[in-house]
């Protein structure tokens, strides 16, 4: 399967191409921290992952996006450009967390305690999602507070995300047990979970885990009887 990936849910701005055949096997990436313009990068990006490759956008099997928790306009550049190829093409497109990504990266595959992945959020709340020490889901994604952490959270778990040095900071974790504190996904992490993701069960919608902070405006707004 050939596949191309996109994330540009957090600070990061990335694309990728792998194929996982036997004769055709190739992993190209291109990634950048750049916080801010991911429209504007994005496309040259994939250009580039997709001129290495020699892969035509007729060669792709699949599109596989980040959906979130990140930033609400960053997630929707790049829904709105797998979508868009997807449909186009008539390619499949499959939606991984970057939870789960971050997770697959940190995830030390040990049978030990397992792994809490954490990104910070606002005030003392983090995004939240735990994992099996192999990475695979043991708990939905949230949004907790340290406090509802502190009570919670199973004895020696271990952490992964922008948000570790905090939580074990506020639940006196020792620093041993940070395993990342990646504040965004591997693009090959994403992609390789595109790889098995089944595509009726990992729609590319984006996993909003708190309500957009804009409010809608009243002043001046005249009501029709």
């Amino acid at each position: 399967m050939r596949l191309l990936a996109i994330d540009t849910a957090l600070a990061n701005c990335a694309a990728a191409v792998l194929d996982d055949g036997a004769g055709t096997a190739c992993f190209e990436a291109c990634g950048e921290e750049i916080g801010r313009g991911h429209a504007e990068r994005l496309m040259d990006m994939i250009g580039e992952v997709m001129a290495e490759t020699s892969t035509a956008f007729t060669d792709l099997d699949r599109v596989v996006v980040t959906i979130g928790p990140g930033s609400f306009t960053g997630l929707r550049v790049g829904l709105s450009v797998a979508r868009g190829f997807g449909l186009v093409l008539g390619t499949p497109v499959v939606g991984i967390t970057t939870l789960a990504a971050i997770a697959r990266q940190a995830a030390p595959q040990d049978d030990g305690p397992p792994l809490l992945v954490a990104l910070t959020g606002k005030g003392d709340e983090v995004y939240c999602q735990e994992f099996t020490s192999a990475g695979n889901p043991a708990g939905e994604a949230s949004v907790r507070t340290l406090k509802d952490l502190a009570v919670t959270l199973p004895e020696g778990i271990r952490l992964a995300g922008s948000a570790a040095d905090s939580v074990a900071e506020a639940l006196a974790i020792p620093a041993a047990r940070i395993l990342s504190r990646s504040g965004y996904p591997g693009i090959r992490d994403v992609a390789e979970l595109g790889l098995t993701a089944v595509p009726e069960k990992a729609a590319p919608s984006p996993l909003y885990l708190r309500p957009p902070d804009a409010t809608p405006q009243t002043k001046g707004r005249i009501e029709r009887q």
